[in-house]
């Protein structure tokens, strides 16, 4: 279960055959991101568990996720954005039902990212999923 906007991450990917470039990709995905405001770098937002600096900054409007990030890190931020186009848009109750592991493993992500990075993946991606079950079990 995939959002229209990551599956046509997934179909970009179909045609970029060169590791290098799906790099150059999704660091690219990242800098389109929206600046994530310093007000909301905090230690409440930070992700424990990654290499590199990271803020994710969730939103749950009417029943629909989203959330807001920002990295110290180029790639980070682009794996921050892929994540975006996974998640944000999805009725929060639908985001625990998203195996995010399995979909960036379409994208052939798993197997190029340092164990750090990938560690990082899954910090976030827990963090997600804790917030939407928070908001779940209080609705």
């Amino acid at each position: 279960m995939a959002t229209q906007a990551f599956e046509d991450i997934v179909e970009d990917f179909e045609f970029i055959e060169d590791w290098e470039d799906r790099y150059r990709y999704v660091i690219e995905q990242g800098k389109d991101m929206p600046e994530l405001q310093d007000a909301l770098r905090v230690p409440a937002t930070k992700v424990d568990g990654c290499a590199s600096q990271v803020w994710l900054h969730p939103k749950i409007e009417a029943g629909v996720f989203s959330f807001e990030g920002a990295s110290d890190a180029m790639i980070v931020s682009g794996l921050i954005a892929v994540l975006r186009k996974l998640y944000n848009g999805l009725a929060v109750s639908d985001v625990l039902d998203v195996d995010a592991r399995a979909e960036m493993e379409r994208l052939g992500l798993n197997e190029h990212l340092s164990s750090q990075r990938s560690n990082g993946l899954r910090a976030m991606i827990e963090r997600i999923r804790l917030v939407a079950g928070e908001a779940v079990k209080s609705s």
